[in-house]
């Protein structure tokens, strides 16, 4: 009798859906042939940021036909209709934006995302005060909010450009949250931006961040409070890597923000996994595919999605094939003394990702090889070599950003015989690498991640590793 293989390896199997892309891209094409202002963002886009105007797209909006609504469910997309938006399309087969159908025979529409709806206004000399005139505005003070960039056509036939955020909210209705939850929403957000993040033992940092979130689910809910919490995190990952504020301002000089992210990595000690699954899941994500590459490799992954932020976090951990079997998400791991994996090495040095250290990357989607020459021309910063290569789907790490490290880190890791005295005197002389921007380019919607490729990079980007090619 063959055994049986747990459902949570085998749930979740991405594919690329061309036909899906195929139909998007001729809606963004003929849309762009209308509008020369977008059509002059979309290349400013490539040539300033590195990125694609179709992978900043929140939703389309065009005319109903009986021919479109064909084509959209044969292609896999499937009617969901919402209070301000009937005729929405989604596809949840792969990455793309929704596509609504209108009763609206004249209007054409493209949103796109941003963090910051002002921040894109202002960026391109939109004056705030005529958008709100002229009804180009709409959701302010509401946590999904948007502001018309660019309206081009004439009144039988318009095709608008605008841009939209949005902060825990899905669909198309605006909030009736209160001024009272808004200041409580700031309230919140500084408190997690301020967070106590190095307590004398990580059980503490875990406690905190713990209150924290219930507190911030308690009153704004858990779509809310799990905006503010990843904002707050890209914020800290971002002020201790070079790449990322490099990136950052590149894209935010044409007012998008980190909108194009794509996941968020965190590496966790065998101990406290549990603790960081309990924590995002107390912020409404789900578990997705499980990651393992093999007893060689000596790691595992558990992807989660928030089904309404569209946040995706890829959670990193020490393990051994026996364990893979079962629900290490929920039961966690017996703490091991014996040996510590690349995974395990790197929150050693530097600390958990959710407390100390931050995020070890940030994956946002680009134009890779425009991203990869812009990136070192206009600031200096390197790629490694791309770790996957395929037609759907191409990612590379920047070169890593080298963190001081304690000593007391460093001489607790020789003492119990997991890095050499040579290494230990490495690491405290020239730090250890500790985060990395991962630039990600993906075709025909594939949702997916390349689990032979991510083992690879996660060799390669071993803190000990790196000392013993060095010669140090």
């Amino acid at each position: 009798m063959q055994p049986t293989v747990p459902t949570h390896l085998t749930k979740f199997h991405w594919e690329p859906q061309p036909a899906a892309q195929k139909v998007v891209d001729t809606l963004i094409g003929d849309f762009l042939a209308k509008n020369e202002w977008a059509a002059g963002l979309a290349k400013r886009m490539k040539s300033e940021t590195g990125t694609r105007f179709k992978d900043w797209v929140d939703h389309i909006a065009v005319p109903h036909t009986e021919a479109l609504a064909k084509t959209l469910r044969e292609v896999g997309f499937a009617s969901k209709p919402t209070h301000h938006a009937p005729g929405n399309h989604e596809c949840d087969a792969g990455l793309f934006p929704n596509i609504i159908l209108s009763k609206n025979s004249n209007l054409h529409l493209v949103a796109i995302k941003a963090d910051s709806v002002v921040d894109f206004l202002a960026a391109h000399d939109l004056s705030h005060h005529d958008s709100i005139n002229d009804g180009g505005e709409k959701g302010v003070g509401s946590r999904l909010r948007m502001a018309l960039g660019h309206s081009a056509g004439t009144a039988a036939h318009r095709y608008e450009l605008w841009a939209i955020e949005r902060h825990g909210m899905a669909g198309f209705d605006y909030d009736n949250s209160t001024p009272e939850q808004r200041l409580r929403a700031v309230e919140h957000a500084e408190r997690l931006r301020t967070r106590r993040r190095d307590c004398p033992k990580d059980s503490e940092g875990f406690e905190e961040v713990h209150r924290l979130v219930d507190a911030a689910v308690k009153d704004l809910g858990r779509d809310w409070a799990c905006d503010l919490f990843f904002e707050a995190e890209r914020r800290y990952w971002m002020k201790r890597n070079r790449a990322a504020q490099v990136q950052y301002a590149r894209q935010n000089r044409l007012g998008l923000g980190w909108a194009n992210h794509d996941h968020h990595t965190y590496r966790s000690s065998r101990e406290h996994f549990a603790d960081l699954i309990e924590l995002w899941e107390k912020l409404g994500f789900q578990c997705r595919e499980v990651f393992y590459a093999g007893s060689e490799a000596g790691w595992g992954a558990q992807v989660m999605e928030q089904p309404v932020t569209k946040i995706t976090t890829f959670n990193d951990v020490d393990m051994s094939p026996e364990e893979l079997v079962q629900d290490f998400a929920h039961n966690g791991f017996v703490v091991r003394h014996d040996s510590l994996g690349t995974v395990g090495t790197w929150v050693a040095l530097h600390g958990e990702a959710v407390l100390q250290a931050g995020m070890h990357h940030l994956e946002c989607q680009f134009d890779y090889h425009a991203m990869v020459e812009q990136l070192e021309k206009n600031g200096g910063v390197k790629h490694m070599a791309p770790f996957t290569t395929f037609p759907y789907l191409r990612q590379a790490f920047t070169e890593g950003e080298k963190w001081p490290v304690n000593p007391k880190r460093v001489e607790k890791l020789v003492a119990q015989g997991h890095i050499t005295r040579r290494q230990g005197d490495a690491f405290i002389k020239e730090g250890a690498i500790g985060s990395h921007l991962e630039t990600l380019e993906r075709n025909d919607g594939f949702k997916g991640f390349n689990q032979r490729g991510v083992s690879d990079i996660i060799q390669r980007t071993d803190p000990r590793r790196l000392v013993s090619l060095s010669g140090a």
